[in-house]
């Protein structure tokens, strides 16, 4: 007897998310010292957590036998005091960016409920989309990665509910305009989700307007300046009256004991934060200037720099990398992201040279 005629039939259509390579894997394929093996491929922090998150996660080690706040308000709080914005407009999930999305797909997806999705960029939206009975509506972004709002708006009808913009985008680096999301805010009866998950490596937030507009959600997480991905963190700014739906439906105790104090000490680590985006921000100038002559590089305001490595493939490019313990991530995945871009995440100024060396190599 088989059972999988109960699955939703939209689940059947779901391409499995692909993530980025670890270092066991890596080391297990190629016979490689996992010690000696870069990881570039998933824009993790190559500083690691702040020191204050790790001492505190260490101090409520003693106390996970007892359930957390059932609201995360520590937490909110915590959040409320560096955005600005009060408690009542912050919610959270104990799963990253993604359970922010799949907790508000909760909300607005009902069956062939619309969403509208530029690529290429993020792929979790296409999946969560999918998973609540909804259809994607693909959009394609220009040459150089900038979307068009006249382009999104001509595939709104009446059964649009989301619209997701990423900005920075992830995997070609480039922001949203204000100028654009808010053409898009005005000409729509749908909510539109703007992923910030990169912004503090831009220093580009549309965080604001969600004072202004009742439609916006502004997401983020503490995966990747904050340097705590390995905790699954995320936050959003909404409008209360969405806040006020969204605990209705949060899975219960959603954010647990260590992650709650690890995310309100690194966001009082400024120190670290400092140091991370500084990090970043000359990393991003070394891979650029090291790369230009090898291959196309586009300009990126993220903790990652993505390549053109054409007439070459990513698939064949990344492998060499790969066998050189070198990770990096083959971007062909991406819907719409094409045969030949590859993302690389910002290290240290050590392991950027190492990249630079062996894709000159390679190329």
């Amino acid at each position: 007897m088989t059972f999988e005629g109960l699955l939703r039939p939209s689940v059947k259509n779901i391409k499995e998310y692909v993530p980025g390579k670890s270092i066991e894997e890596i080391a297990q394929k190629y016979g490689l010292d996992p010690g000696k093996i870069i990881k570039l491929g998933s824009n993790e922090n190559p500083l690691g957590p702040s020191p204050l998150a790790v001492s505190a996660i260490r101090e409520k080690a003693r106390k996970i036998h007892l359930y957390p706040s059932s609201d995360a308000l520590e937490l909110r709080k915590a959040i409320s005091a560096c955005t600005d914005y009060p408690v009542g407009n912050i919610v959270v999930s104990g799963n990253g960016m993604d359970g922010i999305l799949d907790t508000i797909m909760r909300l607005f997806i009902t069956p062939e409920a619309g969403t509208i999705i530029p690529i290429p960029t993020f792929a979790y939206y296409e999946i969560a989309t999918l998973a609540n009975g909804g259809k994607p509506v693909f959009v394609e972004r220009n040459s150089d990665f900038a979307i068009e709002p006249e382009s999104i708006l001509d595939k709104v009808n009446e059964s649009t509910k989301m619209i997701f913009l990423c900005s920075p985008n992830n995997p070609s680096g480039n922001i949203v305009s204000e100028k654009d999301v808010r053409k898009i805010l005005e000409s729509v009866n749908a909510i539109v989700f703007v992923d910030e998950a990169y912004a503090d490596f831009s220093g580009h937030t549309l965080m604001g307007l969600v004072r202004e507009y009742d439609n916006l959600i502004i997401g983020r997480t503490f995966s990747k300046a904050f340097g705590l991905a390995g905790m699954r963190m995320g936050y959003a700014v909404v409008p209360q009256w969405i806040a006020r739906e969204y605990m209705k439906v949060m899975t219960p105790f959603s954010v647990d004991v260590l992650s709650s104090v690890g995310g309100i000490a690194a966001l009082n680590d400024k120190e670290h934060l400092k140091k991370s985006l500084e990090t970043v921000k000359k990393g991003r100038i070394q891979l650029s200037k090291g790369l230009v002559p090898l291959c196309k590089v586009y300009p990126s305001e993220a903790n990652f720099i993505p390549i053109d490595v054409s007439p070459r493939t990513a698939a064949e490019v990344s492998e060499s990398l790969l066998r050189k313990g070198i990770i990096v991530r083959d971007c062909t995945s991406f819907r719409g992201a094409g045969q030949s871009l590859i993302r690389i995440t910002v290290g240290t100024e050590e392991q950027n040279e190492k990249v630079i060396e062996a894709l000159g190599a390679i190329l």
